[in-house]
């Protein structure tokens, strides 16, 4: 036998053990603990999401999946880290819009690649945003408010500039032809006082957040950006209702795991989403935050980067239209 031949059988051989050491390891998956990487602090949507679903995944799977709380750089901190982490699906990414589809529009020097760095499990949800406003507002209607903000300046904060609802936002504007004043804020929650103070006009924030306050009277909720009226706040109008045709416009939460993870780890990790996102223990603590549980079709690894891909596209558009710019 010569030596070409030798080598070549050699390393057919090789590659042979390769490809079943992967099998066994795949086919055995999984063995210890799975840890899941919220890259934001712990409270938050895609926190919460995450622990709910986890524990139900964990039950399905046999072993237990760590919440694991990495906040900073709108998300990035967390999303490198799992987007560098041994693809063996035992390191799983709690990911929304803001590290998936806005920070690659906006930040020019991130450390990974959404499109391949990671490889999609499955999208778990949305929640809607909404649009919330001062009880001082002479406005009672979304029809209402759009005349009156023809008329006057009217300010309405965000969660900081480049953040998922600033782009809501400044689509609302480009759509209904609007001037509406943005106010930048650092975090979902911090306009509150000033909203039910009445120092701001509106907020747009998600539904889990403003639903409370209108449900207090310490605001009124004017519109929710979904297609459907939301089943927790049914009194409540969509946007399409009151004249901004197809204005869908939400916060998303899905599983990711490192690039390159096998098939049948991804396949195992979507069965197991899948299944819990139908559970009881799962739909009870989820619903009344206004969730949004996936279509079937979404809750596949492609149908997860369709939706990646989209929200990606309409990002940008809204990024470059606007001209926003990180401060």
């Amino acid at each position: 036998m010569n030596a070409t031949r030798r080598t070549l059988l050699q390393a057919t051989a090789g590659a042979g053990c390769l490809h079943l050491a992967g099998a066994t390891r795949a086919g055995s998956y999984p063995d210890h603990a799975i840890k899941a990487v919220v890259p934001f602090s712990p409270g938050g949507n895609s926190d919460l999401v995450g622990r709910v679903l986890g524990a139900r995944m964990g039950q399905t799977l046999g072993q237990t999946l760590i919440i694991d709380n990495r906040p900073g750089a709108g998300g990035g901190i967390g999303a490198e880290a799992v987007a560098k982490s041994a693809p063996d699906g035992y390191t799983l990414l709690i990911g929304t819009n803001g590290p998936l589809t806005v920070n690659p529009v906006l930040q020019g020097k991130l450390r990974y690649d959404v499109f391949k760095d990671f490889a999609p499990v499955a999208l778990a949800g949305v929640v809607p945003h909404a649009l919330i406003v001062s009880t001082a507002l002479a406005a009672q209607t979304l029809a209402g408010l759009l005349a009156l903000a023809r008329s006057k300046p009217l300010s309405v904060a965000t969660s900081g500039v480049g953040s998922s609802t600033h782009l809501t936002l400044e689509r609302l504007n480009a759509q209904a032809a609007l001037k509406l004043q943005h106010i930048p804020y650092r975090g979902g929650n911090t306009p509150v006082g000033d909203l039910v103070g009445g120092t701001l006009d509106g907020v747009i924030m998600e539904l889990s957040a403003a639903l409370p306050l209108h449900q207090a009277g310490k605001a009124r909720l004017l519109a929710v950006a979904s297609m459907q009226r939301s089943r927790i706040a049914p009194e409540v109008h969509t946007f399409q209702e009151d004249g901004v045709r197809d204005f869908v416009a939400s916060s998303y939460v899905g599983l990711l795991v490192a690039a390159d993870t096998p098939a049948a780890v991804i396949a195992r990790l979507q069965q197991a989403a899948a299944e819990a996102l139908t559970h009881a223990s799962v739909l009870d603590k989820l619903t009344p935050l206004g969730f949004e549980v996936a279509t079937a079709e979404q809750q596949t690894p492609a149908g997860f980067a369709r939706l990646l891909k989209t929200e990606y596209d309409r990002a940008s558009q809204i990024v470059k239209a606007a001209g926003i710019k990180l401060e």
